[in-house]
């Protein structure tokens, strides 16, 4: 169950609370994504932050009870969040987008639980976010990324830049290798890979827990594998002396579970050692999609393999290869150019 927020009740005492009362609704539905709808941790943290200036918002308004909130205050609500005032800079469409979804399901749940009896966020939309393709880099500077990474095999030396040049090569390959989310290829243990490691086919299995609880089996090729046992083998060993990460796959300096922070920040540095700018754990698993529809993947085995629960949202990646097929024709057929 959720820690609760600083000033507000725990889901125990909201008996003694009047019912509508903003902070006690907030609390049980907090308590409830964490302990029924099982929220990854960041998913979680985003809802409380949300609902937190919602709450606020709403407080500042002079408005005390659910039952008292009108479809309007909600509409004036996201437009404070575009606008920002001198405590927040203004957001995008899709973190007011996502502000809202966390408001919609705040009073869907209050009218469940009887505690409101209207929903008047059911009829405001959020706004729509401009139409972004998403960022995927070519092979050649993947490839650049995995050789700034580390070696495939650590030297003779056991100094611990080259243990953790090892850790840093096969996370990235698992990265790439799989499509997985930072977050999903972090929380692995050791357990999640051995087989695949170990399997005497061409290609393993990892299984990762995605968004939702939702588990899925992703192939591990030739080069995740071989650099996944030379870090199993070579590398985490000792990196893990300290038995801090318990069962980590991929463990930080001190032994301890590598944070999804410290991915980000472990693969910044090798881009930035490589000279590739704007690089980050999900350019890697964009490249991953886009790169297997250029090879003629099918949408829905790339739906799988990144864990969407609908086919729209992996389709975006089809925009990619079909820019990719302009520039081509443009710059190669000769009646295209000018």
């Amino acid at each position: 169950m959720s820690d609760p927020v600083e000033g507000e009740p725990r889901l125990g005492d909201l008996e003694g609370l009047e019912r509508g009362a903003l902070g006690g609704v907030r609390a049980a539905f907090l308590d409830h994504l964490s302990a029924e709808r099982a929220l990854a941790d960041n998913t979680l943290a985003a809802y409380r932050r949300d609902l937190r200036r919602y709450v606020r918002y709403l407080g500042e308004s002079g408005v005390s009870d659910l039952g008292e909130v009108s479809s309007a205050r909600i509409g004036a609500f996201l437009a404070a969040l575009r606008e920002g005032d001198e405590d927040h800079a203004p957001l995008s469409a899709a973190s007011a987008g996502r502000a809202l979804a966390a408001v919609r399901g705040l009073h869907r749940f209050a009218v469940r639980e009887g505690w409101s009896q209207t929903d008047p966020a059911v009829e405001v939309t959020p706004p729509a976010p401009p139409m972004r393709l998403p960022k995927a880099v070519p092979l050649e500077t993947v490839e650049s990324l995995l050789v700034r990474a580390g070696p495939d095999e650590a030297p003779a030396s056991d100094a611990r830049t080259d243990l953790l040049a090892l850790r840093d090569r096969a996370l990235l390959e698992l990265l790439y290798g799989t499509g997985a989310r930072i977050s999903e290829a972090v929380g692995l243990d050791v357990d999640d890979v051995a087989d695949a490691v170990e399997a005497t086919e061409q290609v393993g299995l990892v299984r990762f827990r995605g968004k939702g609880g939702r588990e899925r089996l992703v192939p591990l090729g030739s080069h995740a594998r071989r650099a996944l046992g030379g870090y199993l083998t070579r590398a985490r060993p000792t990196l893990a002396a300290s038995g801090r990460g318990g069962a980590a796959l991929f463990v930080n300096v001190r032994g301890g579970r590598l944070t999804r922070q410290g991915g980000w920040a472990l693969l910044t540095a090798i881009a930035e050692r490589a000279g590739v700018e704007g690089i980050s754990p999900h350019t890697l698993r964009h490249s991953f999609a886009t790169h297997l529809l250029d090879g003629g993947a099918d949408i829905r085995v790339v739906q799988e393999l990144l864990g969407h629960s609908s086919v729209t949202t992996t389709q975006v990646y089809t925009l990619v290869t079909v820019e990719r097929l302009r520039e081509v024709y443009a710059s190669s057929h000769p009646r295209a150019r000018r």
